[in-house]
This record gives structure tokens, C-alpha cells and sequence, in this order.
């Protein structure tokens, strides 16, 4: 029996996969996650209008007319937003760029694809929790039973700590401290590490919960696990926490006005910290933040950090009698002149 050998496009993939990202670059595998299913979305496309299988794609069958019109689909025919598309286009570029630098004969078609600009996402506000809308998600919370304990600390630990949800995922019981000082380690993008403290009431439900489950304190498996003994999943917090919301929204009638995700709590967490007077490189520290500049979005998030500035700035007093505007022409011809 014959077996075929891989194509310029299989060879690609196996080395950009296998060797080029995890050892050359160093990537997470959650980078390579997101890298894989990007680009097996355009595969699948691109497969599709070409009416071949995947496996006989070749790098030829990706030029840049595709790529765009794969692009576009995923925005007519999935629904995604403009964030999402460029996160795919981002995926893309990357493996062109490889692509430019392993094959030199491969360097006008990847210039095409590299020249495919990102498309201009519209920004939307930060959402977040105020603390009386978190106190009325973590009541909503049935704590009678083993999994509504464990999200109760889950929950509360991810305000805590301001996390990502997938480093609460990854969170073990080996990285806790739950002694004086209490303290969880996180790991984040790009495998970075940081110390987070923890209030004694969020070490308390940890103590709780691995007591509960008899979990020693060394274990090296994920601390959050679903009913069949797995890891929660992304997907699996983004549910709990809308389902929580939604049996809160009693309580705090403003949560139905809200568009809530798991990094909703991440932003919680920054907005509570800054409203109790922390400052920005703490805060930053705190939340994993490559820059501070990430951090200062938030000065602009609360309406009521924006009231307290409004009324500290006084007007400025014009003691002079106001003048009607004249046509200056000495004015206009200064900006005819820039």
C-alpha cells in the first residue's frame, strides 16, 4: 500500500505546530489552540470552496482573495464580530510570516496575505459588576450543595484575585497558600507568573472546598472540576456565571441591562480595587497587566470616579464680558497656512 507523502502545506503546518511555535517561539498551548482553530477555520473554507478535501490543500489554494472572502464569512455566516475577525486574520498573518522565512519561494504570495489589513473594531464599554451586583450573584449561589459550594468559590476567588478565567482554571491546590499570608499563584499569558493575595474569607471557602472533596493541599490537578471529576471549561464558566446572574437580577434589577462574561469579573475586580483608593501599578501588579496603561482604562469606567473628578475641577472664572465671534482674517489665513 502507498502512503502519500505531506504537501508544501502539510510540511508547513507539522513544522509551524511542532517545532517552530512551541521551541523556537515558545508559545503556550493555549496560543496554540487559539493558532490551530483559526487556522483550521480557513482550512474548512477554503476546502469547501474548492469542493476538495482538506488533506489536498495546497499553499497555492490560500491566496489573499480567500483569505478575505474567508474573513467576511466568518462575519456573514458565523456571526463573529470584528474583534474575532481580526483575531483570525492575526492567526493567519503569523503562519505567512513562517511561512516568508522557511520557504523564500513562498515570499510574494505571504507579502499579499501579510498586506491584508485588520478591519476597525467598533470599541464597546467596559462591563462590569458593582459590589452590591457581585453580593447579589454570590446569594443567588445555592451553597446546600457540593456544586453550588464550589461555585460559590469559585466565583469569589475570580473577584478576588481578578483572574482570567483560564487561570482560575489552572489554578491547583499546589499553587494555594492558604496559611497567613494567604496568597494563590497565578500563571498567565505568555507563562507569566504572578502572586496574588487572597482575603481571608476567599481562603476560608478554598480551605473548605479541598477539605470537602479531600483534596490534598499538594495536588497537582486543577482545583475546579465539573461532576465527572474533569476541569470546567471556559464555556462551562461563561454558563454558570449567566445562570447566576440571571437568578440575581431579582435582587439587583440592574444586572438585566448588563452584557456579562467571565471577564466581567476580571474588570470588577480592577473598578473595586480603584475605587478604594489602590493605586494604578498596584492594580496593575494585581490583575498580571503587561503595561500600566492597560490599567489606566479604568479611570474612565465608573461614573462615579467621573463625578468626583467633575467636581473637583472648578470652572474657570471669565470676569471679562463675553464677545461675539468675529471672522478673523489673520486667523483664517494661519490655517489655510498648516
Amino acid at each position: 500500500m502507498r502512503i502519500s507523502t505531506p504537501n508544501a502545506l502539510g510540511r508547513a503546518l507539522r513544522g509551524y505546530f511542532s517545532d517552530h511555535l512551541p521551541r523556537v517561539r515558545g508559545m503556550s498551548p493555549h496560543t496554540l489552540s487559539s493558532y490551530r482553530d483559526s487556522l483550521t477555520l480557513l482550512l474548512r473554507y477554503v476546502a469547501a470552496k474548492r469542493r476538495m478535501p482538506v488533506d489536498k490543500l495546497d499553499i497555492v489554494d490560500l491566496d489573499a482573495g480567500r483569505i478575505v472572502a474567508f474573513l467576511q464569512d466568518l462575519e456573514d455566516t458565523r456571526g463573529s464580530s470584528a474583534a474575532t475577525r481580526n483575531v483570525r486574520l492575526a492567526a493567519t498573518h503569523a503562519f505567512f510570516r513562517y511561512l516568508a522565512a522557511s520557504d523564500p519561494d513562498r515570499i510574494e504570495q505571504s507579502q499579499r496575505i501579510l498586506a491584508v489589513p485588520f478591519k476597525r473594531a467598533r470599541t464597546r464599554p467596559v462591563e462590569y459588576l458593582d459590589y452590591e451586583e457581585i453580593q447579589a450573584v454570590l446569594s443567588s449561589i445555592p451553597r446546600t450543595t457540593t456544586s453550588g459550594r464550589r461555585d460559590y468559590a469559585m466565583l469569589a476567588t475570580m473577584f478576588n484575585t481578578g483572574a482570567r478565567v483560564q487561570e482560575i482554571l489552572d489554578l491547583r491546590p499546589c499553587d494555594l497558600q492558604l496559611g497567613r499570608p494567604a496568597h494563590a499563584r497565578l500563571f498567565g499569558k505568555g507563562r507569566k507568573e504572578r502572586v496574588c493575595p487572597l482575603w481571608p474569607q476567599t481562603a476560608d471557602l478554598l480551605k473548605n472546598l479541598l477539605a470537602e472533596s479531600a483534596t490534598p493541599v499538594d495536588s497537582p490537578r486543577p482545583l475546579f472540576l465539573n461532576s465527572r471529576g474533569q476541569p470546567l471549561t471556559r464555556f462551562g464558566v461563561r454558563y454558570l456565571l449567566r445562570k447566576y446572574c440571571k437568578g440575581a437580577q431579582a435582587i439587583a434589577p440592574s444586572l438585566r441591562r448588563k452584557r456579562l462574561h467571565p471577564h466581567s469579573m476580571r474588570h470588577s475586580t480592577a473598578v473595586h480595587l480603584l475605587k478604594s483608593g489602590i493605586d494604578f501599578v498596584t492594580i496593575s501588579q494585581w490583575l498580571g497587566h503587561a503595561s500600566a496603561n492597560t490599567t489606566n482604562r479604568y479611570a474612565t469606567v465608573d461614573i462615579e470616579i467621573k463625578r468626583t473628578a467633575i467636581s473637583k475641577a472648578q470652572p474657570p472664572r471669565n470676569n471679562r464680558s463675553t464677545r461675539r465671534w468675529r471672522n478673523d482674517p489673520s486667523l483664517l489665513a494661519w490655517l489655510v497656512a498648516l
